[in-house]
């Protein structure tokens, strides 16, 4: 499995998005755990910059296999949803387009990059070689207190409207909310480093 490319000082973050960096926050939603043998049957994501949205992308992703009954319990996806859906080949080259030149941005990315690649080498397609932000390492670098930072936790902390939990698009788009939330929150260490490089 390719190595995922994780962006750990989140200092910086501060300065990727004023210098005009264009960030995907996006989300997965898959038939179980295993990237191995579960499979994507949804893909939603918002391109943004610092002066907001700039596009979304969102599919169902028609897996190939029975849905178990967990995926309606968590998701409400069902088998009748994602029959005429398309495959993830049809879907993925379109969401590496969507993606391309952007930095990642997943609650838990490394669970939604290994699954995509995963789904990507079973099309033989090129994994993504994008930089990416893990927004559950973020948040629990902001906020080291809370005890909790799942994706639905820090919605109700930070008042984020959480429009279809468990959807991959609104789940996205929350994800974006969350970083820039971070960011704005943590806006005296992001200062430090700017003046620890002006010293230097």
């Amino acid at each position: 499995m390719p190595r995922i490319r994780l962006l750990t000082d989140f200092r910086r973050l501060y300065r990727l998005l004023q210098g005009g960096t264009v960030f995907c926050a996006f989300d997965t939603e898959t038939t179980g755990l295993s990237s191995r043998h579960d499979r994507v049957i949804e893909v939603g994501a918002v391109k943004f910059t610092k002066d907001g949205v700039l596009d979304t992308f969102g599919t169902l992703v028609n897996p190939g296999i029975p849905l178990p009954p967990i995926c309606a319990q968590i998701s409400h996806i069902t088998d009748d949803m994602v029959r005429c859906a398309p495959t993830a080949a049809a879907v993925l080259p379109d969401f590496l387009r969507f993606a391309d030149g952007c930095v990642l941005v997943a609650h838990n990315a490394p669970f939604d990059i290994k699954f995509t690649n995963a789904e990507l080498e079973r099309c033989a397609l090129s994994v993504l070689a994008n930089q990416a932000v893990d927004t559950l390492a973020l948040s629990r670098w902001a906020y080291p207190a809370n005890g909790h930072w799942s994706l639905q936790v820090l919605a109700r902390q930070f008042g984020i409207d959480v429009r279809a939990a468990h959807r991959a698009s609104d789940d996205a788009r929350v994800c974006m909310e969350i970083f820039l939330r971070c960011i704005r929150d943590t806006m005296d260490r992001q200062k430090h480093l700017v003046e620890e490089q002006r010293l230097f």
